[in-house]
């Protein structure tokens, strides 16, 4: 029995490292004319997954580029000015991978990007072929060991929609982050372009009081000025 419960342990560690084997967000600043990189050791056959997203802009446009680049130098996808976009690519070579954002377009605009990297093992462990040679067992104790691999393929199978499922809330936050930015972005110049207008107001009506009042007032040099116009 002690072998049995030990079994199922080994099996529940085994199944989640399988499903999901590395998990890693992260919020970084592009400077303006800067490309900056980062790097991720990913192993051959695993699937990397990466999804990004220009949250704030500073004060140009929500976008970025991107690439990813195998371990040889070979560039697999290329993003040029994009505000968000997700990829998926197997590992077909073992080292390590670079993500790059590039901001070199911009002149003055520092881009604030979040990215969310999942790099999943794909492939049967020696577990599973270990669970397979007892898959046609009939004694109590082989069937219940038969029915713990079920459990546990139904809790592998959970926690990767659990791990889908926070990704989903991941990018939902940052699209929050992004339209807040945006909001107090426009806020702040509803509120320059309202001040510029209110000192425009007050000059324009200083300056008509003051014509006003010149016109009428014979003892001063706009009077005079006046009057040489014809007024």
């Amino acid at each position: 029995m002690l072998r049995i419960k030990l079994w199922k342990v080994l099996g529940i560690v085994a199944v989640c490292s399988i499903v999901h084997a590395y998990e890693k967000e992260m919020t970084v600043y592009i400077e303006a004319g800067r490309n900056e990189c980062f790097y991720q050791p990913v192993q051959n056959g695993e699937t990397i997954d990466i999804e990004y997203q220009v949250i704030d802009g500073g004060h140009g446009d929500l976008d970025i580029s991107f690439s990813l680049i195998d371990p040889i130098g070979l560039v697999i996808v290329s993003d040029y000015k994009k505000p968000e976009n997700i990829h998926r690519h197997e590992a077909s070579k073992e080292g390590d991978y670079r993500f790059c954002f590039d901001n070199t377009f911009s002149s003055f605009n520092r881009k604030t990007v979040f990215f969310e990297l999942i790099i999943e093992q794909q492939g049967e462990s020696a577990f599973d072929k270990n669970w397979d040679e007892t898959a046609t067992a009939k004694t109590p104790e082989e069937l219940y060991d038969i029915q713990v691999r079920e459990i546990m393929e139904y809790v592998g199978r959970v926690h990767m929609q659990i791990s889908r499922a926070h990704q989903i809330l991941n990018m939902l936050r940052s699209n929050e982050a992004r339209d807040r930015n945006l909001a107090e972005a426009n806020y702040s110049k509803v509120n320059v372009w309202s001040l510029f207008q209110i000192c425009a107001m007050i000059c324009v009506g200083l300056v008509q009081v003051f014509m006003v009042r010149s016109i009428f007032d014979t003892n001063t040099r706009m009077s005079t000025f006046w009057k040489k116009l014809g007024m």
